[in-house]
């Protein structure tokens, strides 16, 4: 007779630590890498379930948690909590459904492993020791002093406007900001290292609209707050210690699409920050709350704080302090994404106009600097950034208007309905 067990490959993790929950959860690693939060008595059933009869298992989390369980609430727990979710077999033996990958709103779908976990592992050992504390505090103060003298110094927009009529400048600036974008991105795996967690693949793919790169560090949710929050600004930490030698070349080159350069990884530094879509300023919000998921607290907050209507039970399962801290997210975050929409909506006439403009002044110049190919690909590359903002905020915000305005016409057509 097949006996319940643990698929092949899961990892009870342990206790999440420094979350944002009244009762913090417990962590289960699955076999396809997506971690698992689960209530304490579901993580001590899923560590009985070692290959023994389901009478044997409610015996020892009777035991355990001080309450009486029968063969029949186990087989529950099993069939309708922890088998549905890919952790472990069904209470006959047989095998849990496919499984599936949650889809949250706004995240990284479309992607491409380019370096294995192994590869990323042993890149991430070569820069781990940037982190040492003494190493850290200097190249942040270096990476000050260069600020400093930049923007007191140097002339940004002179340098700008000549590598804006060079072709082949404007394409060793792109090679430079995607050489800044895989150091971002060794910068999370290397402080993943650095805290005790393994960094997964690394890999290219499209966010929303944008090109992107990625660096699993889901191995993270292991450490506390401030191990977490470390391989959040990993990144932006890394795309420092790359301005700091830009400006050293700069210093003994003097050329100028080294301060372009510079300043494209700003604009890199400044997105990575923001706290409204997936990119590190949201997880750092959440894993300083000690919560993973921001974004499906919005309903609840808005119905709450705007509606005025009783607290839902997720807002009761968290602490107080996290409450407040993801409330103000919530209310920061909607206005900013309605004003964003706006703003879209309001000039798109304009900026369409504009971009084409430019498209076609791209487009006629393309080959006028001598370099033909060099010309038409720079281009291309420039044509590809005008279009690319305007399309990227309308689909960010095209899913929760549409959720929105779906939601109204329900309660619209909800009287007409009962009438």
């Amino acid at each position: 007779m097949a006996l319940p067990a643990l698929v092949a490959g899961t990892e009870l993790v342990g206790e999440f630590e420094d979350s944002g929950y009244r009762e913090p959860p417990h962590l289960v690693c699955r076999p396809d890498g997506q971690v698992v939060r689960l209530p304490a008595l579901l993580y001590q059933l899923a560590r009985a379930l070692d290959g023994r009869p389901v009478a044997q298992v409610a015996e020892q989390l009777s035991r355990e948690t001080g309450r009486r369980f029968a063969a029949e609430h186990v087989v529950f727990l099993i069939d309708k909590k922890l088998a549905p979710l890919g952790l472990s077999t069904y209470s006959d033996g047989s095998p849990p459904p496919p499984m599936v990958r949650t889809d949250p709103f706004l995240a990284f779908k479309f992607r491409l492993a380019v370096l294995p976990e192994r590869a990323t592992w042993f890149l991430a050992g070569l820069f781990a020791w940037l982190f040492r504390p003494v190493l850290v505090v200097a190249a942040l103060g270096a990476f000050t002093g260069g600020e400093v003298w930049l923007w007191a110094t140097q002339d940004t927009g002179a340098a700008l406007r000549t590598v804006l009529t060079s072709p082949a400048s404007v394409l060793l600036v792109f090679v430079l900001a995607v050489a800044s974008c895989v150091f971002h991105e060794m910068g999370h795996g290397a402080a993943c290292r650095y805290g005790g967690a393994r960094p997964g693949e690394m890999g290219c793919g499209i966010y929303l609209v944008w090109p992107a790169f990625y660096t699993d560090i889901t191995n993270s949710y292991r450490l506390g707050r401030a191990g977490r929050i470390r391989a959040d600004l990993g990144g932006v930490y890394f795309n420092a210690l790359f301005v700091v030698g830009l400006l050293g070349l700069y210093g003994a080159t003097g050329n100028p699409l080294l301060l372009v350069a510079v300043l494209s990884v700003h604009l890199e530094m400044i997105q990575q920050l923001l706290p409204t879509l997936r990119f590190d300023g949201y997880y750092i919000v959440a894993d300083l709350v000690g919560i993973p998921d921001l974004f499906k607290y919005i309903a609840p907050i808005l119905r709450r704080v705007v509606l005025r209507r009783p607290q839902d039970e997720s807002l009761k399962a968290l602490k107080r302090w996290p409450q407040i801290v993801v409330a103000g997210w919530v209310l920061l975050l909607v206005p900013a994404l309605v004003l964003q929409l706006g703003i879209v909506l309001v000039n798109l006439p304009q900026l369409l106009r504009s971009d084409w403009q430019t498209i076609r002044l791209l487009a006629e110049n393309a080959g006028a600097s001598g370099y033909p190919v060099l010309g038409t690909v720079a281009a291309c590359l420039q044509v590809v950034l005008l279009t690319l903002p305007v399309a990227g905020v309308t689909l960010a915000l095209w899913r929760p208007v549409r959720s929105l305005v779906r939601a109204a016409v329900a309660r619209a057509a909800g009287p007409a309905g009962r009438r």
